[in-house]
């Protein structure tokens, strides 16, 4: 047969606080080395602590002779050492000159008076700069440039007319493809 249990009613089964690792005691490393020498001045309330360094100096490295390489004035040859690889195939690129202002006037006035015959790449070779920056600062008015667009897609249109049946449903999944994206 089973004996009942007692249960003390004062005694408490929970925990009354959050366990907590007590807070860290290091040692001062200035005080607590046995060859550090501690000199305390009274008057001052000031404390000089001198601690020799962890190794002996070499007798080959002096401030007139250093034995690091950090520590020596920097040598001519050293000026001219090799640099390593930029980072990206650009920066090997020159930077272009800054166009004048009266050469970016006769870029404008070419842009406007035949934009078909000065286009963006012909203007760019011309003067010496990317076609963006011709975009930029020769832009073409927003009717011609419109008119330009639907050009171009008449252009494109007579070109996908000789597609074959196959091309012209692979292109055509591709773009339904790509509205869902």
């Amino acid at each position: 047969m089973l004996k009942p249990r007692l249960s003390l009613s004062f005694t408490r089964s929970y925990a009354t606080r959050i366990a907590e690792k007590p807070p860290a005691r290091f040692p001062d490393p200035l005080l607590n080395r046995s060859n550090a020498v501690v000199k305390t001045l009274k008057d001052e309330n000031l404390t000089f602590i001198h601690r020799p360094p962890p190794t002996a100096p070499s007798p080959h490295s002096t401030t007139l002779a250093p034995a690091s390489p950090l520590l020596k004035p920097p040598t001519p040859s050293n000026k001219h050492a090799p640099m390593p690889p930029l980072l990206r195939p650009s920066a090997y690129n020159a930077t272009p000159s800054r166009m004048s202002d009266k050469d970016m006037e006769q870029l404008r006035k070419l842009r406007l008076s035949n934009p078909e015959k000065y286009s963006r790449t012909k203007l760019a070779k011309m003067f010496k700069c990317t076609p963006n920056f011709v975009t930029k600062v020769a832009a073409l008015p927003r009717p011609q440039r419109k008119e330009f667009a639907r050009k171009v897609e008449a252009e494109h249109e007579s070109v996908r007319e000789q597609w074959g049946e196959k091309k012209a449903t692979f292109v055509a999944i591709k773009q339904k493809r790509r509205e869902f994206w």
